[in-house]
């Protein structure tokens, strides 16, 4: 039953955080990227908050390790990613920005064999990486006549999404804080959003002028913070529990499916073949770079 049960929740999260990307698209219509991403850590930060302290002892940061683990994590994994990621997806589709996301667990490995003691690279799993890089040019297709269109530029800012989340994450392994998991991420969540309004306010294109409070608005701040967010945080830490980091990982490529097929149904976009193309690529990469973990977790 337990099977069946993880199951249903990698499921559940899949579709979260896949048709994250396709809210995160259609909110922009409304918002300035940062000030929207922004919007949504000021939800998930105060819903996540809450839950720790009720359920957490260790909740607190207490130590310089926990306050260096939450700042890293909070400009990192929270604050630079979204703020790339919600400016990107203004010129990329949502299907597109879910594929180069998925390249987040091979720069996580391979930033964890650069900074983490006792890891390194060996040649398949260079070879992984090159594929990951391979994938995501087939989704870019960078031509001379658009290297430097707004295209190309666009999923440059999702790429650098990626390399953020995944530089984060190790180095938050790497300092490996006292604080509670669960209250990492919600002090990441809540401190994110001020540094997101931080940048906001910095950047002269964006104003609480230029958000336009709609239906669409409100229902996109509060699917992405309370549902995508909070909740696909919750789902994320019993899974990580009951499967581990390996397979957990998996959500990277089963979340571009939902979101290639949400921005179809709601948005009208469309997914090109070498995009599907490049995708299989980066999962190839993903199988290299982590072939002897996976190869440990089949002979189990």
């Amino acid at each position: 039953m337990s099977v069946y049960r993880n199951g249903g929740l990698f499921l559940l999260l899949s579709v979260l955080w896949g048709t994250a990307f396709m809210a995160i698209k259609a909110g922009l219509a409304f918002m300035p990227p940062v000030l929207f991403a922004a919007f949504r850590y000021d939800v998930a930060g105060i819903i996540m908050l809450g839950y720790v302290v009720s359920t957490t002892e260790y909740w607190r940061p207490r130590t310089r390790a926990d306050w260096l683990t939450v700042l890293i994590g909070a400009t990192l994994v929270i604050a630079l990613y979204n703020a790339f990621l919600f400016i990107g997806e203004q010129g990329v589709t949502s299907g597109v920005a879910a594929i180069v996301v998925a390249m987040n667990p091979i720069l996580a490995s391979v930033f964890s064999r650069l900074l983490l003691p006792n890891e390194r690279l060996d040649f398949v799993g260079a070879i992984g990486l090159l594929c990951g890089i391979a994938g995501v040019g087939l989704v870019a297709r960078p031509t001379t006549s658009i290297l430097f269109g707004s295209d190309m530029v666009a999923t440059g800012f999702v790429f650098l999404a990626a390399v953020c989340v995944a530089l984060g994450s190790v180095l938050v392994q790497r300092i490996d804080g006292g604080i509670s998991t669960e209250g990492m991420v919600a002090w990441s969540n809540a401190l994110g959003a001020i540094v997101l309004h931080m940048v906001s306010f910095a950047l002269p294109s964006e104003s609480l002028v230029n958000v336009d409070i709609t239906t669409g608005s409100l229902l996109a701040v509060v699917y992405l913070g309370v549902f995508a967010s909070a909740v696909g945080y919750f789902i994320y830490f019993r899974l990580l529990d009951r499967l581990g980091a390996i397979e957990i990982n998996l959500i990277s490529y089963a979340a571009p499916v939902f979101a290639a097929v949400s921005g179809w149904l709601v948005l009208g976009e469309r997914l090109e073949p070498l995009s599907i193309a490049g995708f299989l690529v980066i999962v190839a990469g993903f199988g290299l770079v982590k072939h002897e973990a996976l190869r440990d977790q089949v002979l189990r």
